[in-house]
């Protein structure tokens, strides 16, 4: 019976990186603020912003159409560019043709 050292290398390799992974999401995890604290990042000043002089600043009611096309446009821009991008890069991939 052989041992095969590239195998037994290969696995301890995939395990050892598991490992670091496993570790620093722990880390991460151990990282984060208590839940519920009024000094927590979630609880800034950008929030009662929005609330306070959205209205005035925006020109709509709405607050959620404010946020998103007003203070956030330049997000939501690039999101909607990235999934645009990836239905073409899958349609390309796919080999969709059109009918015209």
């Amino acid at each position: 019976m052989t041992v095969n050292w590239q195998e037994i290398l290969y696995v301890g390799l995939i395990v050892l990186l598991v490992a670091v992974v496993g570790i620093v999401l722990f880390m991460t995890v151990l990282e984060m603020p208590p839940y519920g604290q009024l000094d927590n990042p979630t609880n800034n000043y950008v929030m009662r912003r929005y609330v306070d002089v959205g209205v005035t600043e925006s020109g709509g009611y709405n607050y959620v159409t404010n946020i998103l096309l007003d203070y956030r446009a330049y997000d939501t821009l690039l999101e909607t560019t990235v999934i645009f991008t990836a239905v073409i890069c899958i349609m390309v991939l796919w080999g969709v043709k059109s009918d015209k």
